[in-house]
Formats: structure tokens, sequence, C-alpha cells
């Protein structure tokens, strides 16, 4: 099945909140890359001027974006090609954190589509080669028979052609943090094009 983890890695020291670089902190948010993928909201601009949202699998984070893996035949597809520009959110609701951010959207490169593929587990990997508009239709029983028969015939997969990817070039990152003691707190970073400023928010 679709699964993600919903492990939280590590914080900052409340001292360095608004000097650390909000991609380290992004990074040290999330879980150490051999733990199941946390779910990231992802809202994307539809046709008609409305937002979209959905989840998807976050697949990691850099000095500058976070990036998660589609189908190239999907709406937020289409979407991002008309109007590249996505909002995210993860949220740990056991730990109290949440992010929300948006920015800039690029494609991947190849090797990194690659790379993301092969760290897919095998139910994902084989929806991504099955998952279309043909066998949506047909009844469940015929849908699973289809699906292990495939299962059975291909020990070993590659990223089909519609495997497609994402970096979101992030701008603006909030961090929430919960406090069970007293008031959460918010903490801004906004990049303008030289560094990141940072802002306390109240929660």
């Amino acid at each position: 099945m679709i699964t993600s983890g919903t492990g939280f890695g590590t914080d900052c020291a409340s001292a360095d909140q608004l000097s650390v670089h909000p991609m380290t902190l992004l990074r040290n948010w999330l879980p150490p890359s051999d733990e199941p993928r946390p779910l990231m909201a992802l809202a994307t601009c539809g046709p008609d001027g409305y937002p979209r949202v959905r989840h998807v699998l976050i697949t990691e984070a850099d000095d500058t974006a976070v990036y998660f893996h589609t189908d190239s035949r999907s709406a937020k597809v289409a979407e991002l090609a008309d109007n590249p520009r996505a909002s995210i959110a993860i949220a740990w609701p056991a730990v109290g954190r949440q992010v929300v951010a948006h920015g800039d959207v690029r494609r991947a490169s190849d090797d990194e589509l690659s790379e993301a593929y092969s760290r897919r587990s095998r139910y994902l990997q084989l929806l991504a080669w099955l998952n279309d508009d043909d066998l949506a239709a047909m009844p469940p029983e015929e849908r699973r028979r289809r699906w292990s028969d495939y299962d059975s015939a291909h020990p070993r997969l590659t990223a089909p052609p519609t495997w497609t990817g994402y970096a979101v070039d992030l701008r603006e990152i909030t961090f929430w943090r919960g406090d069970p003691d007293g008031p959460s707190q918010r903490v801004r970073f906004t990049d303008n094009g030289n560094h990141w400023n940072s802002e306390v928010l109240p929660g």
C-alpha cells in the first residue's frame, strides 16, 4: 500500500531558531532517509483558478528544494505546466510540529528520477507501471488479477516512461512548534534573493 512514515527527526536549540538555515532545519525535521517518507500536502492551482491539494510522499530535500515524484499523466503535472508554483505542508501531530512553505517548481533531473524510483517500495514501483485509466475502470477482481500477473512476470522493474518528479524551490518556509505548557509559536523564513530573513510570529 501507499504508506508513509510519521517519524520526526531533530529540532534545533531555541537560541538558534532565527539563525539556522531553514533548509538545514527542514532536513533535520525529516526522518532519516532509510525510514519511510512522510506525507506532504501539495497544493497547485487548477485551470479554473481554484487551488487543488493532495498528499504525496516527500522524496528528499536539499539546500534549496523539496522533491516529490508522480505520474506524468496526473492532473498535478498539467497544473504545474501551466503554473509552476506550489505550496506544501508537512505535519507531525504526535510531537506538535508543522512546516508550511511555497515556491517555484522545476522538473527533477533524470538521474534523480531513477534514484528516487529505485528507493520506492515494490508496491509503488508496480503502481507507477499499472495505474492508468484502463485498469482503474476494471472491476476489482480483474484489477487484482492484472496486478498479480504483472508482479509475477516482472521481478525487477525500472522507472516507466510516465515516471516524473519535481523540485519545489522554496521561497518562504514557516516552522510551527506546539508547546503543551504554553503558547505555540511560528518562525518564518523568507528568501530575499541573497539570504534568508527570519521572524517570530504568534502560533
